[in-house]
């Protein structure tokens, strides 16, 4: 008894389910009936169907909704639609059975159509004809309209003859005189689009992410690079490359298509969004594996990047820049301006003598690198040799002698004086050459001390021999004459 009644329950219950469906269906059906479309009317709807030419949409009335699947491809050829999505399309003419819609009001309408377009905002499309005073001709419907030039695109038009022959989409800014004057523009149109695909592309974008981007436009600050239709974003110059830049097309070009990170955005809902860039953070920094990849010691060639008061920066490898202290460039001479040594962009020898992690210091030597001439001076010079000279300058106290670059003895005066040649040395003038005697080599103090050539033991006219009294030697002819009388005795 219980269970029949419950089955009868349920049954009433069941019934009154269909019975309501039924009746919604109904009224949806009613509804329908009652929506009525004419040519030129924006019509927003579900698909449906996919065909393999044509796509079917749900257009809120009894008739289907078709259009042509190719109006829908995008700019690669694809199809990127799915059964659900929901279009924003135009009526181009209707049926009994079926609305045919279009992405704008094309040829397959009528001219009439082109009033309606105007006042209903609606796309249309139009053939570039020529090239006329302050813009284009433009054939919309077999009507003759006019694009200003300000109008035909978003970007700076440089060579207008490129875009006749084009058929764009355009919307009708003025129709008057019966349509014998129609202004159109394509601007607003694309600005639209811009617009729909920034706000897609800005919800998908998050600070961190790497993407393509376009090189715009080079500033001395940075560059401007595109990521999508409407969004720019700026690369500072610091964050161009790991190596220092001085100017920004040192490293990039427009139109250079490259991988960016997103640093920072700010405004991101704006018509215009603040995007921070950075090129070399796609890439490892150098300085994360200097460690495997150069030593103390190491000799390298580097590039002269920078020049400073107090010494040279050289890089030796992509972002990796070292300091040559003017106190290192040389053995051979002393360098007061570090230009007077090198220039920016020569390539030279270094040797590595510091490399500080904690501060990303390098201190580089480039005199290490071409060595030290007074490494062996004492076997090239030895003590006694007469060798061929160049005086470098006059003091009081002596004469400084050139034998080789980086290599300057002294001629002190109380040896001048001793020498029969005292004159002709005292007459030398700076860079004039002459020979001169070895008298002592001092490899670690960097020192040597020369003499006139006749200051040996064989020429020196003042130094007679050693007295077996004490080692004195005689100092005139009137002592060598007492001398020899004593003997005499």
């Amino acid at each position: 008894m219980n269970d029949r009644f419950e089955d009868d329950n349920t049954q009433n219950t069941d019934q009154g389910t269909n019975e309501m469906s039924f009746e919604q269906m109904l009224d949806a059906y009613d509804s329908k009936i009652g929506r009525e479309f004419k040519p030129g009317d924006m019509v927003e709807g579900q698909i449906i169907s996919i065909g393999e030419n044509s796509v079917y949409l749900d257009t809120g009335t009894k008739s289907d909704g078709v259009v042509d699947k190719s109006e829908l491809l995008d700019e690669n050829g694809e199809f990127q639609y799915s059964v659900g999505d929901i279009l924003k399309l135009y009526v181009v003419s209707l049926s009994e059975s079926e609305v045919i819609l279009s992405k704008v009001v094309s040829g397959a309408g009528m001219a009439a159509m082109i009033e309606d377009a105007y006042h209903g905002h609606t796309p249309v499309e139009g053939r570039v004809t020529g090239v006329v005073k302050g813009g284009f001709a433009v054939d919309v419907l077999g009507k003759k309209a006019f694009c200003p030039v300000s109008q035909i695109d978003v970007k700076y038009v440089e060579t207008p003859e490129d875009y006749v022959g084009q058929t764009l989409h355009f919307l009708i800014t003025r129709y008057g005189e019966k349509g014998r004057n129609i202004v159109v523009s394509r601007r607003d149109l694309l600005n639209e689009q811009i617009r729909e695909e920034r706000a897609a592309f800005m919800k998908e974008l998050a600070e961190g992410d790497t993407v393509q981007g376009r090189v715009t436009k080079l500033m001395s600050y940075g560059a401007f690079i595109a990521l999508a239709p409407g969004v720019e974003g700026m690369a500072h110059i610091s964050e161009l490359s790991w190596s220092r830049v001085e100017k920004p097309e040192e490293v990039v070009r427009v139109d250079d298509i490259l991988p960016v990170k997103v640093l920072k955005i700010e405004k991101p809902l704006s018509d215009a969004p603040k995007i921070s860039l950075s090129v070399k953070q796609t890439s490892g920094n150098p300085w994360d594996n200097i460690g495997t990849t150069f030593s103390i010691g190491d000799q390298v060639s580097g590039k002269v990047v920078r020049l400073t008061s107090f010494g040279a920066f050289v890089e030796i490898a992509q972002g990796i820049d070292g300091l040559v202290h003017i106190s290192e460039m040389s053995h051979v001479k002393r360098v007061l301006r570090p230009e007077d040594a090198v220039g920016v962009g020569e390539t030279i020898q270094v040797v590595i003598k510091a490399i500080d992690m904690d501060t990303k210091r390098i201190s580089l030597s480039m005199k290490d690198a071409a060595g030290d001439p007074w490494t062996g001076a004492l076997a090239k010079y030895p003590v006694g040799s007469v060798v061929d000279g160049t005086l470098e300058k006059k003091e009081g106290f002596g004469l400084f002698i050139r034998l080789e670059p980086g290599i300057t003895g002294l001629m002190p005066m109380s040896n001048l004086r001793q020498s029969a040649d005292a004159g002709k040395f005292e007459s030398l003038k700076p860079g004039d050459t002459a020979q001169v005697l070895v008298q002592e080599v001092d490899e670690d103090n960097r020192r040597m001390t020369l003499a006139p050539p006749d200051q040996n033991a064989s020429g020196n006219w003042k130094q007679f021999a050693k007295s077996a009294r004490g080692g004195a030697s005689f100092g005139s002819m009137e002592s060598i004459l007492r001398e020899a009388l004593e003997k005499k005795k």
